[in-house]
């Protein structure tokens, strides 16, 4: 099942996953790539997450809320300071994302693989 215009919209994107869940990520990673996108990553804690940020360039990124324990909202900050869009990955829906984000773009757990090229399509505005 492949959405013509999220493929035509993360084409040659690159893509920050940081996700702690293997399996997620693994699925996060594969439906981005057949849309044609690059994954940086994945992150499985914030310090590494930062990392990647610095190193850029970003077209945009999915955040899992919450890493074993540590929350993302470091992450969270950096990207939206640098301008870089990106959508939260969460199983709590909006009521887990971290204050001062409501708005944000929202991955809620779990998802198929339309739902993710929704969400990207919308974070990166494909």
């Amino acid at each position: 099942m492949t959405d013509t215009g999220a493929a035509q919209g993360l084409a040659g994107k690159r893509i920050l996953v940081v996700e702690d869940e293997v399996i997620v990520a693994m699925l996060i990673e594969d439906i981005l790539s057949d849309q044609g996108a690059t994954i940086v990553g994945p992150a499985a804690r914030v310090a590494k997450a930062l990392e990647l940020v610095a190193e850029g360039p970003l077209d945009g990124a999915v955040l899992d809320v919450n890493l074993a324990g540590e929350m993302t909202t470091p992450v969270a900050e950096e990207l939206r300071r640098r301008g870089i869009p990106f959508a939260f990955a969460t199983g709590y829906g909006a009521a887990g994302l971290p204050e001062g984000f409501a708005g944000q773009p929202l991955l809620q757990k779990p998802f198929q693989e339309h739902d993710l090229n929704r969400v990207m399509a919308e974070v990166i505005g494909g």
